[in-house]
């Protein structure tokens, strides 16, 4: 990091602007700020702090977010502001930054606070030019906070360092030497190892004991299972010896189990036999009750059957009479439906006989069917008729064809006829309309030509009216700002001529005796001039003269204006001519409607070429359908005579074959109607007299079987007959009688039965009673059973997923052991790290050795080779050891606590080794390199021979391209150090004053 300039404005003592060049007094490689006490050396290295940071070190921040930052000493207009440019991390920056500031309202009384305002830039070589980063002021801190590396107490204590702060760095416990060395050195990574390690340690620990707990929940479930057969081990997850215990336990409980199936399945085998036994006493009882219940029930049938016997044997003697019945049954069947076909025919005949004529209505079947014959013969002959009468039907019709064609013709003539005579007036109409669209789409393009110049034309001429008003409105203008600026170069001459008039009084006010005067020399001035009334000074004078040199640059100004205005109108007058622009509009708009008439016109012309193309088209149509016409009408010719002789012909041989009727169609109508009657009288009157026939044989034969069967008469029989819904009946309730007459007489012919009843009743309520207990028994032995089975298949498999979750744990526990290990050692709490040192401590220690290497190197020529400073990683009561820090004196070769040194020691060893400290942080690789570094006092304590060599260590830094700002009021530091800046305090606030070394 290096400063390059410093602008501070009405901050802490510093009403005014002030400014700091760094690379100028960097330019020696060291330089002094000096100044009287209070005057504010240490308020230019708080603006350092502010600008980067934001805020200033310890308690001169106040309490107001820094609006106690402001000079007391600054104008009320005037706002606060730091701006600083530096080079940090190869990139150079300008931060700048406005603390909240109270000023006077704009309107009304009163204050008002404008919020705290940041700017941060970056400079770019390639463009030679400042860009803008950011606003921001999170950003921003972000931002530079990350360049530096460091926060502001860590710069304060490294880069500025004030008033003491080298010796609390070196009086500073190892806690606070880790966190500082570990931001300028970077060592987070392997704090993160640390981190890393103990967080991997708490993990596998986490799923150690999650672990475990899974494995004892598994033993709380088999204790479940076990009841009082197992007992829990008394210890936590994550305790040695758990899977052990908890594997040994579940072996017992398993033993256990095993025992206890045993003697579940020895008691289930005795409550089997003891069941079967009694089973089969119940199935005795049951036996004997149901063979006693069955004769009793048979006893009591055999009763109800002796109360029913009377309708028994009527029912029998019933159904006698009918099976003798039904040997009459065909007689009866075959007379009914004789009769009923003998009406049926006589029926059809009376209705037969009623349609025909009176001469025959009385005759028999045989003069009948004659008759019918003889129509059915003149019927065959009326054939050849009908034929020849649908011929003549097909030929008027075909004559009706032709007689459509003839008019259909006709019209097609007479339409082309018409339409082909007014064919040469369509023609011309079609073909002037092609010309006149050719000849618009002519005169189109010629205006389309002419159009484009006369719209240029009026548009210069609007221009040009345009123009003439504004060139007279210039001129207006030019010749107004030049009356002013004569009338102001007037007045400045009139002002200028009486200052020449009253300078000897100007002159005459600046003097004093005993002070030459200007003019003349002498020291004496018994009669200076005076002030007249009117006089005018040089202010006056200088008022007079900017009024006049406004005044002409606006008359410059305006006539500049006027020759542009004059030069457009004079190129819109050459372009539009000296025509009038409403001439010009008129003749452009009579222009632009011939252009769209003539375009309008144009349009037409493909639809006029289409539609005389369409016309010409159909008139060849026409033409071509009247010669068609003409040949069919001429063929036609032929056809129709040769129909008008072949329909002659047919119409005498129909009038001959119709007779008395309108047609033959109708003629055969009427012969099949009375052929067709005639028929049917006749086989009707056929059928009526063969059923009576076959009716009279059927009463003969009905009577001859009813007299065999028994029946007086066919009557008697016909009643004594039953339909099948009785006859089914009937026998259902003889079977049923018989059925149950020979099952009551089997059952009580059975010996078992005859035995049973003998017997005393059977006690079933007891014996139910016995099975039932014997049942109970048995489902709580197999209950038992059951259970003792589950809990030794739980038993097992909980020890099964047991023993696989131990298993599974084992390389776990092995990590966790191993990782634990490691994440002690790295932080130093483990027994094999004797001197408790952290990961992060070690690596520090190491570049602590460093820092005290390059310290001492300083620290030899600034005690005159008596000190050393030395690492020490021993343990501080019972602290952690690695960051010590000691001091060897070469005078008593011994080793001591730096806290021992005294104040100058203490000084000049604290200088060594923040020396040291920026040598190590900008040789490291990551680190931040600090190219500027300020140190506040402490050279007081030091004598002129230790003075000068720490002047040397300092010198010497110019080797590295580094520079130190010496902050102190010693006297005699003014004499050795050239670059100064010094600050001057006064009651309008204090002000710097800067030396380089040229």
């Amino acid at each position: 990091m290096r400063l390059h300039r410093l602008d501070i404005t009405a901050f802490g003592p510093f009403g005014a602007s002030q400014s700091v060049d760094f690379d100028d007094l960097s330019a020696a490689g060291l330089f002094l700020l000096h100044g009287p006490t209070g005057a504010g050396k240490t308020s230019v290295l708080d603006a350092v702090c502010y600008a980067l940071y934001g805020s200033v070190p310890g308690a001169r921040q106040g309490s107001g977010q820094g609006m106690t930052l402001r000079s007391d000493h600054a104008a009320p207009g005037t706002r606060t502001e730091v701006r600083l440019e530096l080079t940090v991390a190869g990139r150079r920056l300008e931060i700048t930054r406005q603390p909240p500031w109270e000023r006077l309202k704009l309107r009304g009384k009163g204050t008002t606070v404008d919020k705290a305002q940041t700017w941060l830039r970056e400079y770019e070589p390639a463009t030679r030019a400042w860009k803008d980063l950011s606003r921001s002021h999170q950003e921003i801190g972000e931002e530079i906070t990350q360049l530096l590396g460091m926060s502001r107490e860590q710069f304060c204590q490294v880069v500025l360092l004030p008033q003491g702060d080298f010796a609390r760095f070196l009086r500073a416990d190892a806690e606070a030497r880790g966190k500082l060395l570990g931001r300028l050195f970077d060592t987070r990574r392997f704090a993160e190892v640390e981190k890393r390690l103990a967080e991997r340690r708490r993990a596998t620990e986490a799923q150690v004991r999650e672990g475990d707990a899974a494995l004892l929940a598994d033993a709380h479930r088999m204790q479940q299972a076990a009841g009082d057969a197992m007992e829990l081990p008394e210890l936590a997850p994550g305790e040695p010896g758990l899977a052990e215990a908890v594997l040994e336990a579940a072996a017992v409980a398993r033993a256990t189990a095993r025992e206890l199936l045993t003697i579940a399945d020895r008691r289930l085998t005795a409550a089997e036999s003891a069941r079967a036994a009694t089973g089969r006493e119940l199935a005795d009882a049951r036996e004997l009750d149901r063979l006693q219940s069955r004769f009793a029930e048979a006893r009591e049938r055999a009763a109800r059957l002796a109360e029913r016997s009377d309708a028994h044997r009527a029912a029998l003697e019933r159904m006698e009479r009918a099976r003798k019945a039904e040997a009459v049954a065909p007689a009866l069947e075959l007379r009914d439906a004789a009769d009923s076909e003998h009406r049926r025919t006589a029926d059809a005949e009376a209705r037969a006989r009623a349609l025909l004529p009176q001469a025959l209505a009385d005759a028999g079947a045989a003069p009948l069917a004659a008759a019918a014959r003889r129509a059915a013969e003149e019927l065959g002959g009326l054939e050849s008729a009908r034929r020849a009468e649908r011929r003549l039907a097909a030929l008027v019709e075909e004559r009706a064809g032709l007689d459509r064609q003839e008019r259909a013709d006709e019209e097609v003539r007479q339409e082309a006829e018409t339409w082909l005579a007014d064919w040469e007036t369509v023609r011309t109409g079609l073909q002037s309309r092609v010309d006149s669209a050719q000849e618009a789409a002519t005169r189109a393009e010629q205006l389309a030509v002419q159009r484009d110049p006369a719209r240029r034309r009026l548009t210069a001429a609007r221009q040009r009216d345009r123009l003439t008003d504004d060139t007279e409105a210039a001129r207006q203008r030019a010749l107004a700002a030049a009356e002013d600026a004569v009338e102001a170069r007037a007045h400045w001459l009139d002002l200028k001529e009486q200052r020449l008039h009253g300078i000897a009084a100007e002159l005459a006010a600046n003097l004093t005796d005993g002070t030459p005067c200007a003019v003349c020399g002498a020291t004496q001035h018994p009669a200076p001039a005076r002030k007249t009334a009117g006089h005018v000074d040089r202010e006056a004078e200088e008022r007079a003269l900017t009024a006049y040199q406004t005044a002409d640059e606006l008359r410059a100004q305006a006539e500049r204006h006027l020759g542009t205005v004059r030069e457009a109108l004079a190129a819109a007058t050459a372009e539009a001519g000296d025509a009038p622009t409403a001439q010009l509009a008129e003749e452009a708009e009579e222009l632009e409607g011939a252009y769209t008439r003539a375009r309008a016109t144009a349009s037409g012309l493909h639809a006029a070429q289409e539609e005389l193309r369409r016309a010409e088209g159909e008139r060849e149509q026409r033409v071509a359908a009247q010669q068609q016409a003409a040949v069919r009408s001429a063929s036609r010719v032929a056809g129709r005579d040769r129909l008008e002789r072949e329909q002659a012909a047919l119409e005498e041989e129909l009038a001959r074959a119709r007779g008395n009727a309108e047609s033959v169609t109708a003629r055969a109508a009427q012969l099949e109607r009375r052929a067709a009657l005639l028929t049917d009288a006749a086989d009707t009157a056929r059928a009526a007299e063969d059923t009576a026939r076959r009716l009279k044989d059927a009463d003969a034969r009905l009577a001859d079987a009813a007299f065999r069967a028994g029946f007086d008469t066919p009557a008697d029989a016909a009643a004594a007959l039953l339909d099948d819904t009785a006859h089914r009946e009937l026998q259902r309730r003889l079977d049923a009688w018989q059925s149950e007459d020979a099952a009551v007489r089997a059952v009580l012919a059975e010996p078992d039965t005859a035995d049973a009843a003998r017997r005393p009743p059977a006690d079933l309520t007891a014996a139910e009673r016995a099975a039932a207990d014997a049942d109970r028994r048995l489902r709580e032995a197999s209950s038992a059973r059951d259970a003792a089975d589950r809990c030794r298949a739980e038993l097992d498999r909980l020890s099964a997923h047991a023993a696989t979750s131990v298993r599974r744990l084992a390389p776990l526990r092995e990590e966790h052991t191993r990782v634990a290990r490691l994440a002690s050692l790295a932080a130093g709490t483990s027994a094999d790290n004797e001197r408790r040192m952290r990961l992060e401590s070690y690596v520090l220690a190491a570049r602590l050795e460093q820092v005290a290497a390059a310290a001492t190197a300083r620290l030899l020529r600034m005690s005159s080779g008596r000190y050393t400073l030395v690492h020490s990683d021993d343990r501080s009561g019972r602290g952690r050891s690695g960051l010590g820090l000691h001091v060897v004196d070469a005078w008593t070769g011994r080793e001591r606590d730096t806290a021992t040194l005294s104040g100058g020691e203490t000084f000049f060893a604290s200088l060594a080794l923040a020396l040291g400290l920026a040598d190590v942080v900008t040789d490291e690789a990551g680190g931040v390199r600090l190219d500027t570094l300020f140190i506040d006092e402490g050279f007081g304590s030091l004598d002129d021979q230790t003075l000068d060599e720490v002047l040397d260590v300092l010198d010497a830094l110019r080797e590295r391209d580094r520079s130190v700002g010496i902050v102190s009021h010693v006297p005699d530091l003014r004499r050795r150090i050239h670059a100064q800046l010094e600050v001057v305090k006064g009651r309008s606030g204090s002000v710097l004053r800067q030396r380089s070394t040229g």
